[in-house]
């Protein structure tokens, strides 16, 4: 399965971009790329990383989540959780120090 990375129009400051599919370390550079776009704009406040339709994810991705995390920015991941993810984090106890709901509306009204 491909990954898709998918960037939302911003709404308050708040920009939405979505992940579709498999990603590791070789399939990581669009996330990467617009994630960086985003930290970098003035006007975002807050970045929101739809996660509910990521089927796959190793450890590069979430070394990236923890690279945007140690920015400063404010990033909340929307969910919910692919059951894979989910036990990611569990394993990693990385849905420790992430901030994560169910829905990207409940994501922009924080």
């Amino acid at each position: 399965m491909e990954q898709r990375v998918t960037v939302l129009p911003d709404i308050d400051g708040i920009r939405v971009i979505t992940c579709t599919g498999e990603y590791d370390q070789d399939t990581l550079e669009p996330l990467r790329q617009a994630t960086s776009e985003a930290l970098a704009d003035p006007a975002v406040r807050a970045l929101v990383l739809d996660v509910s339709a990521i089927a796959f994810a190793d450890s590069s991705m979430l070394n990236e989540l923890v690279r945007i995390r140690r920015t400063g920015h404010p990033l909340v991941l929307a969910g919910p959780l692919p059951p894979q993810l989910a036990r990611l984090f569990e394993l990693t106890s990385a849905d420790q120090i992430f901030t994560i709901v169910d829905s990207v509306e409940a994501a922009r009204a924080l």
